[in-house]
């Protein structure tokens, strides 16, 4: 008689987790997988936040990493309705004078919209598109030393370990391009003055041009529905409102993979981990989180730059001085006046997640972890500075600060939603530093959440090379 129920026990259906139950499936294995929520998704779900007819992504909503993922390339997706849709341009900043600088799929475009640093910026970034499959295999590949393409790392390397302040102050000039990399650089959720952060501009804007950022038609949740689909497809199990406090409470299994951070897992494990890596994992640091605003219009925004209209994504921070000193106050506990704001308007390329003629809007700034101030009126002024008139199109609003997205989604702790701060150090050693990081020292207990590499990011990426791992160690399967 088989000791055990299931081959694999997944906990939690985040992309990573989902992922991780596809990859254990498609090796043949049983798997259950265990979500604490009505539905799956995690990070990736939608609903109707603020009225009917209005469909909101919940967490995530624009997707480069995600078309970019070689493994959900892997998957035949288009069989189940998933279709990314592309704004003209990716992104767009709006300024001061009224226009906007553009990222466009172009690399000599972009550089067309940046006056004197046109030259600067296709030399600092034609070379890297020109690697990018190789950058892409070192970033979102398995974990490993040393670097399989070192040429094109090194080449990556001299840019991206340097602080994005510190890399735009050296490489440009002027105003425009200042501003537009600092802007990509604050995805990293840290001081702009840190190094590395000029790592996470240099990645979204490579994507920007090599794939472009996406969103989904009829919203995020069409990704995880899908990815459950072709779980089920492939004879796996899914339950819903199923929340995890032990692991005495799974059914036997020979591995069990956990998509949740190393918060979660200290509670839930508990005793069975060794007490040397429960200190490890307690020292496990988490970032600043966010505060986010969804509305809905009875108009599009009424941007002043024409340029705003062509993207999905706008980046509202004003100035490069603005960003930085914006990012680091954030950073050392404060909440700045004019934060930096990452706003999505899906509906000017997606009608269908409204009704006719109206319009929905995904909008967050940073603010420090666990904050308990509301950012709804400094958030809304930054759209108005640079969209006269914005505020009397708002018809309803829903807002969640950092403790409402983790109760939401217990992954984001203090409303970090990168499952820990991804410096230098941390990005590669998340959580700890092991061999195989994605193992615990209990035999068969993994974890496949973005606090392992390559980290943050809705890829699935964590979760399918968890199951690898578990693949290679447990069932002694290669793939």
């Amino acid at each position: 008689m088989p000791s055990h129920t299931y081959d694999a026990v997944v906990v939690g259906a985040g992309p990573n987790g989902l992922a991780a139950a596809i990859t254990l499936a498609q090796a043949g294995y049983s798997v259950l997988l265990r979500e604490s929520k009505d539905t799956v998704g995690g990070g990736v779900r939608s609903a109707e936040l603020t009225l009917p007819g209005f469909l909101h992504d919940i967490c995530s909503s624009v997707f480069g990493l995600g078309r970019a993922s070689p493994f959900f390339n892997s998957l035949p997706l288009d069989q189940y309705e998933v279709e990314w849709v592309e704004s003209p341009a990716p992104l767009a900043h709006p300024l001061d004078d009224g226009t906007a600088v553009t990222l466009e799929r172009d690399v000599r475009a972009t550089g067309d919209g940046l006056g004197g640093d046109a030259a600067a910026y296709r030399r600092l970034v034609q070379p890297l598109v020109a690697d990018w499959d190789k950058l892409l295999y070192e970033f979102v590949g398995p974990l490993r030393l040393p670097p399989h393409y070192p040429f094109a790392m090194t080449r990556f390397g001299l840019s991206a370990l340097q602080p994005a302040a510190g890399l735009a102050r050296l490489l440009f000039r002027e105003e425009r391009a200042r501003a537009l990399f600092v802007g990509l650089g604050a995805h990293s959720t840290m001081s702009l003055r840190r190094a590395s952060t000029a790592a996470f501009g240099l990645m979204l804007g490579l994507v920007a041009h090599v794939v472009g950022w996406v969103i989904l038609r009829g919203g995020a949740q069409r990704l995880a529905d899908a990815l459950a689909a072709h779980l089920l497809s492939l004879g796996g199990e899914i339950i819903t409102d199923a929340p995890v406090n032990s692991l005495a409470e799974l059914p036997p299994a020979r591995v069990v993979l956990m998509d949740v951070t190393p918060a979660q897992l200290l509670r839930i494990a508990g005793t069975q981990l060794p007490p040397g890596y429960r200190r490890r994992l307690s020292r496990y640091r988490y970032g600043p989180g966010v505060f986010k605003i969804d509305l809905a219009l009875d108009g599009p925004i009424p941007w002043q730059a024409p340029q705003c209209f062509r993207a999905a994504t706008i980046h509202i921070g004003g100035t490069f001085e603005e960003i930085v000193e914006a990012e680091e106050t954030v950073w050392r506990g404060g909440h700045p006046d004019r934060p930096f704001v990452i706003l999505v308007q899906p509906t000017l390329f997606d009608p269908t997640r409204a009704p006719a003629d109206k319009h929905i809007v995904w909008a967050y700034c940073h603010v420090p972890h666990g904050s308990p101030v509301d950012m709804t009126e400094r958030i809304e002024k930054q759209i108005e500075r640079f969209a006269p008139g914005f505020r009397d199109r708002i018809i309803a609003r829903s807002i969640r600060a950092p403790r409402d997205m983790e109760a939401y989604n217990s992954n984001y702790i203090g409303g970090d939603i990168n499952g820990g701060v991804q410096d230098l150090f941390q990005l590669f050693t998340r959580p700890v530093f092991r061999l195989v990081p994605y193992s615990t020292p209990v035999g068969g207990l993994y974890l496949c959440s973005s606090s392992t590499p390559p980290g943050g990011g809705v890829h699935g990426l964590c979760g399918y090379y968890a199951a690898r791992a578990a693949l290679r160690d447990v069932f002694k399967t290669r793939i």
